[in-house]
């Protein structure tokens, strides 16, 4: 079969699968709001079983998988053992790559789309790391959990409310842990600012900001040399021709819940969310294209508020479509100060009540003091290796080097299925409150009241 026909036929499965849980999610509003009847013990706090290396497994060997993969063979007591991928190219690409790093060829699974269930099924795997589209993440998720692996899933977990509930059931039924591998929790200034937060420098935590804008009209029409879309550019767009909302809410969601201690004491509890109208794909594509047969759905610009149960509120945005500068906003607003990103400024009440300025303090020798002082301990210990070899500047490389760190010594990953669960929630519930004219939304608690610390 040729690899058109091959990209072809992935691409209508993957539009099928996408078309049930998209309807379902739209149609869902509350709908997966209520937990399942069944009560199973929390994977809270639960630490991995000690390993002397890791085995993983990698699902989707595309340009994430890739990266990813780079990442994880130079953490030391990492074996990649198996790989899938429909693509013959990614395969190749895989292959090659273990020869420039003279490592043993792993096993490579490129049946069909459905190879990776016998990826899931061998029996020297620990670890499955899951870099497909969005729609096929829950379905590979509870296929490696199910046949006894721990899983690391590339944002978001889930695109409704029952995925996201199955997931936590699965997680929780078998014992294993389900990640979503959200990598800017490990940036260095995310780590500083969590390190800030957790020592008080900002008071009592009131209000963040977080989003994902990253104008990504040229990826979703990216071609490879020989003239075919990649995969990327087919599914990522045509989720903009199904649905309006917050298509991708974690980047930035997940470090704030991390500043304000979400699952530590407090809880996402609601949301409520407007999209602009959607002009920038169409007029783009039609300059591109001169019209090319598709209708946009998706608001150029999604805004969505979301209220913690302690009264905290989250600004959360979401545009990749615009012609603007990319920005995760990462700010964070308390009683004592504030840190904004893009660019990085930090604001103390206590210093401008001093200096008499009520001013940023910004600038690289500004700030130097105070990332001296809050410099998070992993970018202490493997922050140099990080920045020679990780993607995104290195928080890619923090990402794998402590979910490894986690299994090796036996402890208890950073997050879990839970915030896997809550932070991609705001995908079908700001679809569910922009077809309802912004109507409130509630954001189930997958915890089962352990959030607290209290259950």
């Amino acid at each position: 079969m040729s690899q058109t026909a091959i990209s072809r036929r992935f691409f209508l499965q993957a539009s099928a699968l996408a078309g049930a849980t998209a309807t379902l999610g739209a149609a869902s509003g509350p709908q997966g709001a209520t937990p399942p009847k069944e009560a199973l013990e929390t994977m809270m706090g639960v630490p991995f079983p000690k390993h002397d290396k890791v085995r993983i497994g990698v699902i989707g060997a595309g340009r994430r998988g890739q990266s990813v993969m780079s990442d994880l063979l130079n953490v030391p007591k990492v074996e990649i053992r198996a790989v899938c991928d429909i693509d013959p190219r990614q395969i190749e690409l895989t292959k090659k790559r273990f020869v420039r790093k003279g490592l043993p060829e792993p096993r490579l699974y490129a049946k069909d789309a459905r190879d990776y269930e016998n990826l899931c099924k061998q029996d020297d795997l620990d670890f499955i790391f899951i870099a497909t589209p969005w729609e096929w993440h829950t379905e590979m998720a509870l296929c490696a959990m199910n046949q006894g692996k721990h899983v690391g899933v590339e944002v978001p977990a889930g695109v409704t409310l029952p995925q996201l509930w199955e997931l936590v059931r699965t997680s929780e039924r078998t014992r294993k842990h389900c990640m979503m591998m959200e990598n800017c929790c490990y940036g260095d200034n995310e780590m500083m600012v969590l390190a800030m937060a957790r020592q008080g420098l900002f008071g009592t935590i009131t209000h963040g900001e977080a989003a994902y804008i990253h104008d990504l009209r040229m990826v979703m029409n990216e071609k490879d040399p020989e003239g075919r879309y990649v995969s990327e550019a087919t599914w990522r767009r045509a989720w903009h021709t199904r649905e309006n909302g917050n298509l991708y809410p974690t980047h930035g969601l997940g470090p704030v819940c991390w500043y304000m201690g979400v699952h530590q004491g407090d809880r996402l509890d609601s949301l409520v969310s407007m999209s602009s109208l959607e002009a920038s794909l169409s007029e783009d594509q039609a300059v591109r294209f001169k019209g090319r047969g598709e209708t946009f759905t998706c608001g150029d610009i999604n805004t969505s508020i979301l209220r913690t149960v302690k009264g905290r509120t989250i600004l959360l945005q979401h545009d990749t479509v615009s012609p603007r500068p990319y920005t995760r906003h990462n700010m964070i607003q308390g009683t004592k100060g504030a840190f904004a990103d893009y660019p990085e400024r930090l604001y103390l009440d206590e210093v401008a009540k001093k200096t008499k300025k009520h001013a940023w303090i910004e600038g690289e020798e500004a700030l130097k003091p105070y990332r001296e002082q809050y410099v998070h301990e992993l970018w202490k210990r493997v922050g140099d290796l990080a920045r020679k070899n990780g993607g995104h500047g290195g928080m890619d490389y923090i990402m794998c080097y402590r979910v490894v760190e986690c299994m090796l010594e036996g402890l208890a990953p950073d997050f879990n299925v839970y915030d896997a669960a809550a932070w991609s929630a705001p995908f079908p519930l700001s679809i569910a409150s922009v077809k309802g004219g912004g109507s409130l939304q509630k954001i189930p608690d997958f915890t089962n009241g352990h959030w607290s610390g209290k259950a």
